[in-house]
């Protein structure tokens, strides 16, 4: 714990001491979100993981640097829809140009924004850049405790159909004869005792599917 909060104190003295002033005589006096936003996008460093398009041949790609960071942006703002991005970024100028655009007419359309979400995606950009945080502050660190949250979160992509199941052999209800052993199918965690960790991760479920909690007022949602 000790690395992580040397390296993020490390970071803070950086910001706090020579990007934070210069934001402020370009940009004016910066909002909390403002802050929080400059601080995320100098400590993860999104373009570092985007490859370069310089000399590629065809029609000059947007620039993803500036897309990653916008869509960083979406998330601090609490922005529910790239419409509301595009919104923000019209008239937000501090916030286009922290992006990276300058003029409003170089912020790219609405279906340039979806082709580069599905490309980051499919080039799992937001697993490569957590991957390279944690190694970068915790990678000789183990840790020892998890913490889960059951929020609901609303998602417009349609649940897959899941196949139908075949009907468990039927059994005598009661304990088991003598000499007889009935074989329980392992769970997920005992089997992922004995797996790695690229095994581990490809057994994991990862297509939109529903699920029920008891809210506070005790309905099932």
């Amino acid at each position: 714990m000790s690395k992580l909060r040397e390296g993020l104190s490390q970071y803070w003295l950086k910001i706090q001491g020579s990007l934070f002033p210069w934001l402020k005589e370009e940009l004016g006096e910066a909002t909390a979100k403002r802050q929080q936003l400059v601080m995320i996008l100098e400590v993860v460093r999104v373009e570092d993981h985007l490859p370069g398009t310089l000399g590629l041949p065809g029609r000059p790609l947007s620039d993803r640097a500036a897309l990653a960071r916008a869509f960083i942006a979406k998330m601090v703002y609490l922005l529910p829809t790239t419409r509301a991005l595009l919104d923000r970024l019209e008239s937000d100028i501090a916030l286009r140009r922290i992006c990276g655009w300058e003029k409003k007419a170089e912020v790219p359309s609405e279906s340039t924004f979806s082709r580069a979400f599905a490309e980051f995606a499919d080039t799992q950009l937001p697993q490569r850049v957590h991957q390279a945080l944690i190694e970068r502050t915790q990678g000789e660190r183990l840790v020892g405790h998890i913490a889960r949250d059951s929020t609901e979160i609303e998602a417009r992509e349609k649940p897959v159909a899941k196949p139908k199941a075949a009907p468990a052999p039927k059994r005598k209800r009661g304990r088991p004869k003598k000499g007889e052993e009935r074989v329980k199918e392992p769970t997920r965690l005992q089997r992922q005792t004995q797996m790695t960790l690229p095994a581990m991760l490809e057994d994991l479920p990862n297509a939109c599917d529903v699920g029920t909690k008891r809210n506070s007022q005790g309905h099932q949602e």
